[in-house]
């Protein structure tokens, strides 16, 4: 038997300036691809262990992974899709792809779409099993063009190997059992806010996912997969959906609508309205006085990598300045022209530099002036380490070379790459220590939490002018289908 495995995963903020390329994807391929995804904590990692215990001969053409960003640009769209169809031309009897469902190319709004068409054309009876991302994007040419889609259930996203498991059960009723499943898809038209789909919480989402859960134990239902959407990225399909796999089309249609419904009931708990950033500040600063020790952990959420932020925008780390916050740990800020400039000064060396707000974005708020600030080098470093918390678990994370720089109020990290700080190793890898501060600010939404939050004395979401913004009013949709609850009245869905 030959099984089939491969990752492209890019979820794309269309209105991002931080390029896509070849490059942004670090490809591995063929035996490269086989070494990342023998025990990466992905759905691709769990495909690689099912096939290894079916005793499969296992093909991966493509392992790559790009951190969100801006629309994929066709030269590298081209030449990963063609990795993997060229690897089905040379014949598998199944395919399973761990994809991402919010993927945008220059020429194309829907990428997975186009990716799993292609890959029809060239094996249109061959068994495909799908897994995505919570945030994904769903279209009818997803649906069409594989055999059975699972989604994650958690996040921050702790559940991506268990998610590729669950398309491994669905495949084995396949091949076992000749199960021949049936796909459906509800698409309510409402926008989910980001910061409502933390599954760590007692919310809306959290009730939709526990009750999908519980419906995957009725008779015929073998999967239901809530995805919130990412709302920033420009094509008509973009909100929330839910997409079931039953034993016929009636029970998935009928399940998808009932779940469908249950968010369209609650959508307003699906929204989130930001608070001004100097209103944030002051809390974060209440909160730190109420104890003698510890940190308030600041969440920069309008530049958040992991959603296609620049983490170049100032204005929180500005703002806290300002209210006169000390002892302060903030990052990573990327700015290549400072790092260079730091590196050159030399560890030790004090520095007035011009830090951040220094790329804009087309049809997007301007940045301010970049922040003037004076300090000390304290640390340079490659910026590379390895994951220990519990997203991407042993994986090697590069940020380019990174600076440690400390002023009165700051330590500040800057690199050379934007980069999600999902973990200590981040700043531990220039020697900071990010529990030590009074505040802690991240550009982050989401996946610092597992690591971060549990130690902090609060959390604070703070609102910058970014292209990762919780308010949706400040982008200029040109694809999405419309009306669209928040955007428009809501007027009636049936």
């Amino acid at each position: 038997m030959r099984i089939l495995i491969a990752r492209l995963n890019h979820e794309t903020n269309s209105f991002s300036p931080v390029v896509t390329n070849l490059q942004s994807f670090n490809p591995h391929y063929d035996e490269d691809a086989a070494k990342f995804a023998n025990g990466s904590n992905t759905a691709l990692g769990a495909f690689y262990a099912y096939a290894l215990a079916k005793k499969a001969e296992i093909i991966v053409p493509l392992a790559a992974t790009a951190n969100p960003s801006g629309p994929v640009e066709d030269e590298a769209f081209e030449r990963l899709a063609a990795a993997i169809t060229d690897g089905v031309a040379k014949g598998c009897d199944l395919i399973l792809l761990d994809l991402h469902g919010a993927m945008v190319t220059r020429s194309f709004d829907d990428g997975e779409g186009e990716l799993l068409r292609r890959v029809r054309a060239v094996a249109p009876s061959t068994p495909l099993g799908v897994a995505l991302d919570l945030h994904g994007n769903i279209t009818q040419d997803i649906l069409d063009n594989c055999d059975c889609i699972v989604g994650f259930k958690t996040y921050p996203h702790i559940d991506m190997y268990a998610t590729g498991e669950h398309v491994t059960r669905i495949i084995d009723k396949m091949l076992d059992d000749g199960l021949q499943p049936k796909q459906a898809f509800n698409h309510p038209p409402m926008l989910a806010a980001t910061l409502r789909m933390n599954t760590n919480e007692d919310c809306a989402m959290t009730d939709v996912i526990n009750l999908a859960k519980e419906i995957e134990k009725r008779d015929g239902v073998h999967a239901v997969s809530v995805f919130g959407g990412f709302p920033i990225a420009d094509l008509k399909e973009t909100g929330l959906s839910v997409v079931v796999v039953a034993d016929s089309d009636a029970l998935a249609e009928t399940v998808a609508a009932e779940v469908a419904q249950v968010a369209w009931q609650r959508r307003d708990e699906f929204l989130y309205t930001e608070a001004p950033l100097a209103i944030s500040v002051k809390q974060a600063e209440r909160e730190r006085q109420k104890h003698s020790s510890g940190y308030v952990l600041m969440l920069d959420h309008g530049d958040n990598c992991m959603s296609g932020g620049t983490c170049d925008n100032m204005d929180v780390l500005q703002a806290a300045i300002q209210a006169g916050l000390k002892n302060i740990v903030a990052g990573p800020f990327s700015d290549p022209a400072v790092v260079d400039e730091l590196f050159k000064a030399g560890a030790g060396a004090k520095a007035t530099i011009m830090l951040g707000n220094k790329i804009a974005a087309n049809d997007f708020i301007a940045p301010q002036a970049p922040l003037e600030i004076t300090g000390t080098v304290t640390a340079l470093s490659d910026g590379d380490y390895i994951v220990s918390g519990p997203i991407y678990t042993g994986q090697l994370c590069h940020m380019g070379r990174a600076v440690a720089f400390k002023t009165d109020e700051a330590t500040i990290l800057i690199t050379e790459f934007p980069h999600e700080p999902w973990d200590l190793g981040v700043f531990n890898c220039a020697n900071i220590d990010p529990l030590q501060g009074d505040y802690l600010i991240l550009k982050s939404r989401m996946y610092c939490r597992p690591v971060f939050e549990p130690q902090a004395l609060a959390v604070v979401e703070c609102a910058s002018g970014g292209v990762t913004s919780s308010n949706y009013q400040l982008f200029s949709f040109k694809k999405l289908a419309r009306p669209i609850y928040p955007l428009d009245n809501e007027g009636v869905w049936q």
